[in-house]
């Protein structure tokens, strides 16, 4: 699959990652299994992977807190294996919606602020639910 050539410098954060996240989503849809799937089958595929992904937040979930003896913690704080997982499950996500947006020809897709766009609908919902949302954070410098 061929995908045009972008001159965007990606010199902040943001930018790097929405590259990073790019690249990782096209190095999973050239992997030779994943090209001879059809389109629909590889949507599948990146969709499903984000419940999979969810199921081993579960897992790490349960083993941290003990709730299974044959489950252990690796290496260390469980709730720190916990949030690794947990952006696991992030990062397949977005690197789900980069598939999806390239399936609709939109190459260069930038998930990070379709997340920034998408966190500020639902904070702006939230504070229409309930006055007593919290108010924006100071950062003390």
């Amino acid at each position: 699959m061929g995908y045009p050539q972008y001159e965007e410098n990606f010199e902040d954060l943001d930018s790097n990652s929405v590259e990073g996240l790019i690249r990782l989503s096209r190095w999973i849809d050239n992997w030779p299994a994943n090209r001879a799937r059809d389109r629909e089958a590889a949507l599948w595929g990146r969709v499903a992977k984000v419940g999979e992904e969810g199921g081993e937040v579960i897992e790490a979930m349960i083993a941290a807190t003990g709730q299974n003896p044959r489950k252990s913690v690796p290496d260390g704080d469980g709730l720190e294996f916990v949030q690794k997982e947990l952006l696991d499950v992030a990062v397949t996500a977005l690197g789900a919606i980069v598939h999806l947006r390239e399936e609709q020809g939109v190459f260069g897709a930038d998930p990070i602020t379709m997340l920034h766009e998408h966190i500020a609908k639902v904070v702006t919902r939230a504070q229409e639910k309930d006055p007593n949302f919290p108010a924006p954070l100071v950062v003390q410098t």
